[in-house]
């Protein structure tokens, strides 16, 4: 089969589109643009110069993929990029923003789904298999790690890292780092590990018993969470499992707070315990 572009459907001769590529009514496919096989542009979505589109995927009706970049300064001269992976699912309305760098991308991994109007701002790194519900907002260079899952109209502030396999409740209001495997709900409060996830990924009976002790250990008291990770992983006591390892080494890096459970009381919470 080869590309089948509809009449109406306005596509860039400079574009590369592989085999079995459709592109349906009103679509604008514009120059520079890459889109792999089997991939389909449904009806008036618009896909911008700059922009690499996987294998096997949807880009859904008035989605507008590699629009330019919601940031005061930004040149619009400057060449930059957005890299969508394979088997990615982009619902009605999505919008996903290039790079404000130049030669710089905003990456979506392989088997993502961005269901109605979510938004993906500039510069986001986002893992494999991350779903985002309707109405979600995602600032710009936020790291999403795998198979995180973000509820429907929730909001992420702009260098926040959420870690592997992270579960955010919808309307959450994120503006602190979320470590991996939990669930996160309200204004940054974590509430406890995100057992039907890791339980679905086939999860083992000691990784999971190892985050539970590691969750109470890091997020249910107060304490430098970072000088917590270093003494833990120069211990005995140090985790031993991949996911255990994983959720540790989290807290060494970022310049962001980190969220904390529910349980914990703020006024026993400094600025210095992050």
């Amino acid at each position: 089969m080869t590309v089948e572009i509809h009449p109406t459907a306005l596509v860039d001769p400079k574009s590369q589109l592989d085999d079995e590529v459709l592109v349906e009514p009103y679509a604008i496919v514009e120059e520079g643009t890459t889109i792999g096989k089997s991939s389909k542009v449904e009806a008036h979505a618009i896909i911008k110069s700059g922009t690499s589109i996987g294998k096997s995927c949807i880009i859904g009706h008035f989605s507008v993929v590699g629009g330019l970049p919601q940031h005061l300064s930004f040149d619009p001269n400057t060449v930059s990029f957005v890299d969508i992976g394979d088997s990615v699912r982009i619902r009605e309305g999505v919008t996903i923003h290039r790079s404000i760098h130049e030669e710089k991308n905003t990456i979506v991994g392989d088997h993502c789904f961005l269901m109605g109007n979510s938004h993906v701002a500039h510069d986001c790194k986002m893992g494999h298999s991350v779903i985002v519900a309707n109405g979600a907002l995602i600032a710009g260079h936020v790291e999403l790690g795998h198979e995180v899952f973000i509820g429907g109209g929730a909001a992420i502030h702009q260098f926040v890292r959420v870690g592997d396999g992270a579960m955010l409740g919808g309307l959450a209001e994120i503006s602190a780092d979320v470590p991996p495997q939990i669930t996160v709900a309200g204004r940054n409060l974590a509430s406890g590990l995100n057992l039907v996830g890791l339980k679905r990924r086939g999860a083992k009976r000691e990784e999971i018993a190892e985050l539970k002790n590691l969750y109470r250990h890091f997020l249910s008291k107060p304490g430098n969470l970072k000088g917590r990770a270093e003494e833990l992983l120069e211990s005995s006591s140090a985790p031993k499992t991949e996911l255990g390892l994983n959720f540790t080494k989290f807290f060494l890096s970022g310049d962001r707070n980190f969220a904390r459970s529910r349980n914990l009381s703020k006024n026993k919470v400094t600025k210095e315990d992050f």
